[in-house]
């Protein structure tokens, strides 16, 4: 929610500033809210939030918090961030990163500490909380890395949910024939190379718009899914639909440092996977030639052509390692999460993977961090359900969506894409 300023001539001739008021009228009202909610709403006891499990090697003492002391203390910090973005602006200076970022930690630490204190018992696994939110996340950051890949190569992605789900279709048929979760990984990985290539065919050698290709691929991928499970899967559930599970493979010692050791190292190889594709991609867009050439035919195809760059055969390639990104992340929902594949189980989070990539930035870190917000707010809705919370289930149910479409308006003003993403390249 960063601010942009420019300088135009104003009616004398001079220069004058033009102020953008985004951030600070965001801040001011979220920061009313936390004084009404979080300050004078506040519960009249104290939160636990647990740091660690009893079985843990190291054990954190709990934290308990004041929930009237922590509302107000969050609500006036706040209160004092909105005047400061709102000075930032005044003086003509955008507002700082750091002052969003400090503003959205003290809004979380409010918002958890009054929806629990409210709560019938008023305190909460946090190690379990962000633990659960990193593995939602996992199939939201294959995804959204999937769509970098295509849209830095100037091919829009809409078809992120029909190679999840594909990659999780393939991966428990393959993992359940075979008796091996790996094969069902490769499978998986096979699955979103397919959809990835009726989606390259149509729209880089036969010119079909891109966003049709995508919405047609999800409908079509959703449907035979749907009907081989109807017609073969649940008819012989034992040969067809019972995957085994990859196991848990925790790091020693660094799976047992508190907090973040459960957290970041204790996973499947599907999670390991994640970090590693989080980082060579980064790292291949930004610091090799492969990369500079990505974003050449994703922001100038024809000066990329002039310099003797094979503009449609990269954009082909990057679209195809895009669908082995996807399947590996669709393959979790049906190796990690369950054993076993459900009728359209990736509900959706295909779409929610793509709002990641733009709140992102295009950046396979931000894409990272962006589905992390996410997965935390699917994760906090299935806690606060459990904890019994005075929020109505239809708005907890609704939380994911709401971050989702908060987070995209807050920043697709101030993101650009790729300039030459869902335009055709035509040679000549």
């Amino acid at each position: 929610m960063s601010t942009m300023t420019a300088t135009v001539p104003d009616q004398a001739g001079s220069m004058g500033t033009v102020r953008n008021w985004k951030t600070p009228i965001i801040l001011s009202v979220l920061a009313v809210f936390a004084l009404v909610v979080f300050a004078l709403g506040a519960p009249a006891n104290s939160v636990t939030f647990r740091l660690s499990d009893p079985s843990d090697a190291v054990v954190l003492t709990d934290l308990v918090l004041s929930a009237p002391v922590t509302g107000w203390i969050c609500a006036v910090l706040m209160l004092a961030a909105a005047v400061l973005s709102i000075l930032e602006v005044r003086a003509g200076r955008r507002v700082p990163g750091w002052l969003v970022a400090v503003f959205s930690v003290l809004f979380v630490v409010g918002f958890l500490t009054w929806v629990v204190g409210s709560a019938r018992t008023p305190n909460v696994a946090l190690y379990g909380l962000l633990a659960g939110s990193v593995t939602l996340a996992v199939p939201l950051i294959f995804g959204s890395l999937s769509g970098v890949l295509c849209e830095r190569s100037g091919v829009v992605n809409i078809a992120i949910e029909g190679q999840l789900l594909f990659g999780a279709f393939a991966a428990a048929v393959a993992g359940s024939l075979s008796g091996s979760a790996l094969v069902g990984l490769l499978a998986a990985a096979v699955a979103g190379v397919l959809v990835s290539l009726v989606l390259a065919v149509f729209s880089i050698k036969y010119i079909v718009n891109q966003v049709i290709v995508g919405v047609v691929l999800n409908v079509l991928v959703s449907g035979l899914t749907g009907f081989l499970f109807s017609t073969v899967l649940s008819a012989d559930a034992d040969t067809w639909n019972s995957p085994p599970r990859l196991p848990v493979l925790p790091i020693p010692f660094l799976s047992e440092i508190p907090v973040i050791g459960p957290i970041l190292f204790r996973q499947t190889i599907v999670g390991y996977l994640m970090y590693v594709a989080v980082a060579v991609i980064y790292v291949g867009l930004f610091y090799t030639k492969w990369g500079l050439r990505t974003r050449a035919v994703g922001e100038h195809p024809k000066a990329a052509d002039t310099l003797g760059v094979q503009v449609n055969r990269m954009r082909f390639t990057n679209v195809l390692l895009a669908g082995v990104v996807a399947g590996i992340g669709g393959s979790f929902f049906t190796l990690v999460s369950v054993s076993g594949f459900g009728r359209d189980m990736t509900a959706g989070q295909g779409y929610i993977a793509l709002a990641a990539l733009i709140f992102g930035r295009w950046n396979p870190i931000g894409a990272f961090f962006a589905a992390l917000l996410f997965g935390f707010a699917t994760n906090l809705q299935y806690v606060l359900s459990f904890l019994g919370t005075p929020v109505p289930n239809e708005f907890l149910a609704m939380l994911p969506y709401l971050v989702t479409i908060f987070a995209v308006a807050g920043l697709v003003g101030k993101s650009r894409a790729p300039a030459a993403s869902g335009i055709p390249y035509i040679k000549g």
